[in-house]
């Protein structure tokens, strides 16, 4: 028999670091595969016109070339005048070895808008033009 009372070892409250580890690990990769899986434009903001044949673009060692709706020509991001799309493009033509252009254009721009971008590529000597389209979501595969 005791005559005294033992000391009642108190709990400390712990904060369990493990799972907390595992949650962040899986938000970080979360956010990775997200970034990796956008298809960013090297052009301005643009409305693309939908296709059931849109397949994604590999634009490395390309320059994107933007027509808004409004008819606005911009040379990768940057908004330029025509007689500056021409100086720009028979500069690039000289530097670059095989260019590669990438038209970004809006589904409400004119045909013609366009068409007058790749006349100057043309006349230019750019042979390489892709022009960029979004897949159609009702196009089953």
């Amino acid at each position: 028999m005791k005559l005294y009372a033992e000391p009642v070892a108190q709990k400390r409250a712990r904060i369990e670091i493990i799972p907390l580890i595992d949650v962040i690990f899986f938000l970080l990769a979360t956010f990775v595969l997200f970034t990796l899986s956008l298809n960013q434009s090297g052009g301005v903001a643009v409305k693309l016109p939908a296709a059931e044949t849109s397949t994604p673009r590999d634009s490395k060692g390309a320059v994107t070339i933007s027509v808004t709706a409004d008819g606005a020509v911009a040379w990768d991001k940057t908004p330029v005048p025509l007689d500056e799309f021409i100086r720009r493009l028979q500069a690039w033509k000289q530097s670059e070895p095989e260019p590669r252009a990438l038209i970004n254009g809006d589904e409400r721009a004119r045909f013609q808008q366009v068409r007058y971008v790749i006349d100057e590529l043309r006349k230019a000597g750019i042979t390489k033009v892709h022009i960029e389209t979004k897949l159609n979501p009702q196009t089953k595969k």
